[in-house]
């Protein structure tokens, strides 16, 4: 950057810093516009978007589908509330419901929540029809998980930046490594009301189980009538090749949890979704949100189900993620310590003896490449479902730059 565009950079910085709480520590780049796989900042300079929102951005930014049908649902309805009906509300659950292969839709609007209402109806269903002790219940999750940031999804976190000085915590939670279904089986007890993980963990560091773990799981929920609960957040909607990364082990949950790229970027949409007989525990007034189901969120979530119905960006995936993936294998041991993941979505650990993740990051910023690090060493490598071949091959490029620059 020149002199006069890290001027106009840092007056919006300086900005952010004194008016927002500082509960991020984002690259220094202010973006202005995005297209597609590219985003432009305040100066004008276009960057290859390599993260994708944490995959809220699955189909690129401004998808023309998704933009239409947020327009059009704008120039009509907004919100009405649940206590009225909406004409798009039941469909967006019929169609979320047909593509996912599920029985029943609970909508929600962050991911956050689509977990905590999860949590809330492993428990009820723990309490009304598995006939656990009232106050009893328990859920079994993973060493390493990312779940949310509410007070109760960070009881149960084991990363100190998400759980510290947050007390009391919920209890009712037991913590197996994750990838054990020896663990597993040893946790659960006449009291577990469910097993709640992520296919793959992403804020982990694109962390992939053993081959056969979900099928343990599966079956150690079948044998104990233990609820399995996927959150497919950050994971699902076509970013691993399928529509769940669960798919990949042709295993079912009881209950997903869905969010980020359901909301085609546009606007905050999730879901749990799931057997009729398990989210049938709530009853009205048990449970809701002002804005959950409202219908600029539907709308958009059925031009989202839309593109996922046609199979393109599943199929995407899996081709460029095959050539993402050889692409980053070709750096380990020169810089980098080891590649992970599926799918258009990897965790790429840098060599400690390199860089650290942020410097590598700052790095490909200015080598107009956005990509950012978790946990010190590691990039979490998340590009849009709509990147080519040849932006993928810029990218790594860079990105082999970094390691040795």
């Amino acid at each position: 950057m020149d002199q006069g565009e890290l001027q106009e950079t840092a007056e919006y910085i300086a900005r952010d810093e004194r008016w927002g709480a500082h509960n991020y520590h984002p690259l220094p780049v202010v973006i202005a516009r995005g297209e597609g796989a590219w985003v432009t900042d305040v100066d004008g300079r276009r960057y290859l978007d390599f993260l994708s929102g944490y995959s809220a951005l699955n189909f690129g930014h401004r998808h023309p589908a998704l933009v239409r049908a947020a327009h059009e649902q704008l120039d009509r309805l907004t919100l009405t509330s649940r206590a009225f009906h909406n004409d798009q509300f039941g469909l967006f659950c019929e169609e979320l419901a047909h593509v996912t292969g599920t029985e029943m839709v609970l909508t929600m609007n962050t991911g956050a929540e689509a977990v905590e209402s999860a949590i809330k109806v492993a428990r009820k269903w723990a309490y009304e029809v598995k006939g656990v002790q009232t106050d009893a219940a328990e859920i079994i999750v993973a060493t390493n998980n990312f779940h949310g940031r509410t007070t109760t999804i960070v009881s149960f976190s084991d990363d100190p930046v998400a759980h510290d000085n947050y007390g009391p915590f919920t209890p009712g939670f037991i913590t197996v490594p994750y990838g054990d279904a020896d663990a597993v089986e040893a946790a659960i007890g006449p009291n577990t009301a469910a097993v709640l993980m992520e296919p793959i963990q992403g804020e982990a560091g694109v962390i992939v189980p053993p081959a056969g773990f979900w099928r343990s799981v599966r079956d150690l929920c079948d044998e104990h009538n233990v609820l399995m609960i996927a959150d497919e957040i950050q994971s699902g909607l076509a970013r691993t090749g399928k529509l769940f990364a669960l798919d990949h082990e042709d295993v079912r949950a009881d209950l997903y949890t869905l969010g980020k790229a359901l909301g085609g970027g546009i606007v905050p949409v999730s879901a749990v979704v799931g057997r009729a007989d398990v989210l049938g525990v709530l009853k009205p007034g048990q449970h809701g949100s002002t804005f959950g189901g409202y219908p600029v969120a539907c709308a958009v979530g059925r031009a989202v189900v839309g593109l996922l119905e046609t199979g393109e960006f599943q199929a995407r995936a899996t081709e460029l993620g095959e050539h993402l993936h050889g692409r980053l294998a070709e750096l380990e041991g020169k810089g980098v310590a080891a590649v992970r993941g599926r799918g258009l979505w990897a965790g790429v650990d840098i060599d400690p003896l390199a860089k650290t993740g942020r410097e590598v990051s700052m790095f490909l910023r200015d080598r107009g490449v956005l990509c950012k690090e978790t946990h010190e060493r590691t990039l979490r490598i998340a590009p849009p479902l709509v990147i080519e071949r040849d932006e993928i091959d810029q990218a790594v490029d860079a990105l082999a730059d970094a390691l040795t620059a």
